[in-house]
């Protein structure tokens, strides 16, 4: 196993398109969630690609992540590539208004789980004086939209962590990389919206937006660039989308 990526969130969504282009790209993949038949499925998905480990844990919560990267066979520990994927929305409302059980869900899954994950395999990557960061930001990381406030500002953080990292680690030979999304359909409105199916098909609708292998096909164009060449920060928008509230829609 010469070359070995690990994504967090990779149960659905960019994480699950993700991990199966990089397996299809010659990468060794730990995937890792909070859903352990989803993995599985994942797993079986994989196995007849390439080489692949499942673990099984929530990065909200540091002793999980400790035990799981701890717990890698050795072979497995010479983590290349890490693709910090897992995060989400929950709720949209106004700041006097807001739900702050989905506050703190979301400051824990896409800021502090980052921190976690990241903190156990940057070691990792430094023994071997070379890695790849990529963290998942949202053009909610660039521009602050109404009722977003939470969530913007969890996502305005990835972007400062992407770049603070960038200079950390930049004599240490490791390449960091913001990938910053606009409108992806995903399971992301889903949960956002608690399951609400009427009003997550009214957040795509009139316009074709990002599909998860989007995302993934431009992951892959990142992590192979020549050593020389890294892309700091890339935003990603569907042709019809112009900022984070402007949309071309279809009537």
């Amino acid at each position: 196993m010469e070359k070995i990526a690990l994504i967090t969130g990779a149960t659905s969504g960019i994480g699950r398109a993700t991990a199966i282009k990089l397996a299809e790209a010659g990468y060794s993949v730990i995937i890792t969630g909070r859903r352990k038949n989803l993995l599985a499925e994942l797993e079986k998905i994989i196995l007849p690609i390439n080489y692949v480990i499942a673990l099984c844990f929530d990065v909200r919560k540091r002793e999980e992540v400790d035990q799981a990267i701890d717990g890698l066979p050795e072979e497995w520990k010479n983590i290349e590539i890490l693709i910090n994927n897992a995060g989400l929305a929950a709720g949209l409302s106004s700041i006097q208004n807001g739900d702050i059980e989905d506050w703190e869900t979301m400051i824990d899954t896409n800021v502090k789980g980052l921190l976690y994950v990241t903190r156990k395999v940057v070691p990792l990557m430094i023994s071997q004086k070379k890695g790849h960061i990529v963290n998942i930001g949202s053009i909610a990381g660039k521009e602050v939209y109404p009722l977003g406030n939470v969530y913007c500002a969890t996502k305005s953080a990835v972007d400062s962590l992407t770049k603070a990292m960038r200079i950390d680690l930049l004599k240490r030979h490791i390449k960091v990389t913001g990938i910053c999304p606009g409108m992806v359909e995903t399971e992301f409105s889903l949960v956002r919206f608690k399951g609400d199916v009427e009003f997550t098909k009214s957040v795509y609708e009139g316009i074709t937006p990002l599909q998860a292998d989007d995302i993934a096909d431009v992951i892959l164009f990142a992590i192979t660039r020549p050593p020389h060449v890294n892309l700091n920060d890339i935003v990603i928008m569907p042709t019809a989308q112009a900022s984070a509230t402007i949309a071309n829609r279809k009537k």
